[in-house]
């Protein structure tokens, strides 16, 4: 690490990139316009490379032009991981990747339970419903909906859902409650367009019994919550997931329609690269989310 100059150094250059004057630099770092020029001067003497081209006014040189977004973001990760031990106080931070409905209307809930329990673990939570690559995030582990086929990562099942349709009661109100699955097919039904982990009307009409080949289709949607909330709006009934319409259900502005099991083909899971499944922070965490996943696993039945 010859080449690695004094962070005073560095900052210097970092700064006199955002300007076009040493003078302008040396306002902000509250130095000398000769202390700036001296410290740029011994950069590039370091490195062997003309950073600047100076004139009336500073420009950089190719050289310098490649150099300044390598140490400016030296700084700004530098400053962002000090703020964010400073913030720690103490607390191990786990990074968990959920898919965005699931993060919502699932995990987040139920995140004030896991913080009284154990203060000691900071939360970050992000989303995504890409497949979760650990080699290009910075999660440390991840909540999956599929078939558990995720090679090469430490795997763990959580729960499976049950699909059923739902209705806000306005809707209920205004075209009635239906008594059997059939008379479904006479309503306006909200379809969550996508892939085939998506719950489909056709495989729960098929599952009830009912033969159809047209449904009255009213919009279809490409989010999971657009759809719930399409719903909660008595634009029509959605088909819905259990684990996404717990407060809705519990509240009365959904209503279940026909107590018909249908569990769902995917499931919940638990992953993370293989060998820090141990670690204690991540014990702690997976024992917890498990235990809740037992319990919803029991009121979706």
């Amino acid at each position: 690490m010859r080449d690695l100059p004094p962070t005073a150094t560095l900052r210097a250059f970092e700064v006199a990139t955002r300007h076009t004057t040493f003078t302008a630099a040396a306002e902000e770092l509250c130095i000398t316009q000769s202390a700036v020029s001296h410290q740029l001067k011994n950069l590039e003497e370091i490195w062997g490379l003309p950073l600047f081209q100076r004139g009336k006014t500073l420009s950089l040189t190719p050289a310098g032009a490649a150099l300044a977004p390598l140490v400016r973001e030296f700084f700004s990760k530098l400053e962002t991981t000090l703020a964010d031990l400073r913030e720690q106080k103490g607390r191990v931070r786990l990074r968990v990747n959920a898919t965005y409905s699931f993060a919502l209307k699932w995990l987040l809930p139920r995140l004030p339970g896991l913080a009284r329990l154990h203060p000691e673990i900071l939360v970050t939570l992000e989303s995504t419903d890409q497949a979760i690559n650990f080699a290009s995030t910075d999660a440390d582990v991840a909540i999956r909906f599929g078939h558990g086929n995720y090679p090469a990562l430490h795997t763990e099942f959580m729960f499976r859902e049950q699909l059923f349709p739902v209705a806000s009661p306005a809707l209920l109100q205004r075209f009635g409650t239906p008594d059997e699955p059939a008379e479904l097919l006479r309503y306006p039904l909200l379809t969550r367009d996508g892939a085939d982990l998506v719950p489909k009307w056709d495989a729960w009409f098929k599952q009830v019994g009912v033969n159809t080949d047209v449904l009255h289709e009213n919009v279809r949607f490409a989010d999971t919550n657009m759809t719930i909330e399409a719903a909660l709006l008595g634009q029509g009934i959605a088909l819905a997931r259990s684990g996404h319409v717990e407060k809705e259900i519990a509240d009365g502005s959904l209503v279940r329609l026909f107590d018909v099991p249908f569990p769902s083909p995917a499931a919940y899971y638990f992953v993370c690269p293989q060998g820090i499944e141990t670690q204690p922070h991540i014990v702690t965490f997976r024992s917890w989310l498990l235990a809740e996943s037992q319990q919803a696993q029991l009121n979706y039945r």
